[in-house]
């Protein structure tokens, strides 16, 4: 067995061990029963390896059969001073090896090896022996965290160098608590990758990574990384919808701002703060979009979200736009229905200012179960002469405007003329 430390014989512990107590059970002061005559382990056959909070001992058996065993004194260098205490009985000759465990890292122990005979007798002492245990592992050198990822941190570091190194323990602080919490636990000295998922968007959190050795021994956490969440993508800007277009309404908007939107959605509502549904999607080099609509007058609200390519979609605290198809245009006003000798005359004025033209409808009652209908079309003036008309026949006559794009107001009420009879 390799030595870590060499047998150590120190002025000052002599005078210490020569002036000791010994200890018939463990941790209770006595006063040893030594029997000068007992065989003692020989110093120089004394090895030591350490760990971070172990030392193993190996030393050459006695060969007196008085002995049937060995007593292990120690004292730690840094806290106990001058007194020693008992720590272990070994109860066979035979024993060669011994383990002090949990010790201390990185700390200088002092031991004092007897030969224990029968009646509760031992030996004198060998001289003392320093032994120091190992230093922790160092921390995790290199720690980095990968920002702007979708709902999710990922954490890469570099692979501890220390081969005692069993896994690692990765936290992430939670301000909640003013605390770190244990995240995940990852087993395996090279594996060095741990991605945090399922959090918000645009977060920004701060980890540590702390290695463990097989005997579960903590480094000293890394340095604290600290990494942000990807935001969600702005959405379009300046959206834009029509209300005067007959049939249809007409959106647009300009771009966003974000450079990885692949494209926009949008949704569609007849109410303005629920009951949205999926109307298009569009590219993100699309700017507009028209909605075809056969009701004239047909009001519907609007949303459009971006997408990125992560498949993140903009927020949802956006306001709505209104657009409406084109109203039809106003009934005109009937001013004259008249009979004036052979002819029905009307007059009227127009209902608003998108009157082109007029058409002029004629129902001739030519039975009680039959009636007649005539449409009269493409009337520029506001006035309209029906010489065609029967005496005793009642007529009927209602008056409906045109626009430019060829949307047609509602009839106006009916007026009744008759040409009366002539009288034989």
């Amino acid at each position: 067995m390799t030595t870590l430390m060499k047998t150590t014989s120190l002025t000052a512990f002599l005078l210490l061990l020569s002036g000791c107590s010994s200890l018939n059970n463990l941790g209770t002061p006595a006063k040893p029963k030594v029997d000068e005559t007992l065989e003692v382990i020989n110093n120089q056959s004394i090895k030591s390896i350490s760990d971070i909070t172990s030392i193993a001992f190996e030393w050459q058996k006695v060969n007196d059969p008085r002995v049937v065993g060995y007593n292990f004194y120690r004292a730690n260098m840094h806290k106990d001073g001058r007194r020693l205490k008992l720590i272990k009985e070994l109860d066979n000759r035979y024993t060669t090896h011994f383990v002090d465990t949990e010790l201390e890292p990185n700390t200088k122990y002092v031991y004092q090896i007897s030969s224990k005979g029968m009646n509760g007798f031992e030996s004198k002492t060998t001289k003392a022996y320093v032994a120091q245990t190992a230093a922790r592992a160092l921390p995790v050198s290199f720690v980095q965290g990968i920002s702007d990822l979708p709902n999710r941190i990922k954490l890469v570091w570099r692979p501890h160098q220390d081969l005692r190194i069993e896994h690692y323990e990765v936290e992430r602080f939670d301000p909640s608590i003013n605390n770190w919490k244990l995240l995940k636990r990852i087993k395996g000295r090279l594996n060095a990758e741990y991605i945090d998922d399922r959090l918000g968007n645009n977060e920004t959190h701060r980890y540590r990574v702390t290695a463990y050795t097989f005997e579960d021994i903590a480094t000293q956490p890394s340095k604290i990384v600290t990494a942000k969440t990807k935001p969600l993508p702005i959405g379009p800007q300046s959206i834009q919808a029509t209300v005067d277009q007959p049939k249809k309404i007409v959106l647009t908007w300009d771009a966003s701002p974000t450079e990885d939107v692949l494209k926009y959605i949008i949704y569609r509502s007849s109410f303005e703060s629920i009951g949205y549904t999926k109307l298009k999607e569009v590219s993100k080099n699309t700017l507009d979009y028209t909605d075809q609509i056969d009701t004239d007058g047909k009001t519907y609200f609007y949303k459009i979200y971006s997408h990125d390519k992560d498949h993140l979609r903009s927020s949802d605290k956006i306001n709505a736009v209104r657009g409406m198809t084109l109203n039809k245009p106003a009934k005109p006003v009937i001013t004259l229905a008249q009979i004036q000798g052979n002819k029905a005359i009307l007059n009227w004025t127009a209902g608003d200012k998108r009157a082109m033209s007029y058409n002029v409808y004629k129902t001739t009652e030519i039975s009680f179960w039959e009636k007649k209908t005539e449409k009269f079309t493409d009337i520029k003036a506001l006035r309209f002469e029906d010489h065609n008309i029967i005496n005793g026949v009642q007529y009927k006559y209602s008056i409906q405007s045109n626009d430019e794009y060829g949307l047609m107001s509602e009839k106006t009420d009916d007026a009744e003329l008759i040409l009366p009879k002539i009288q034989k």
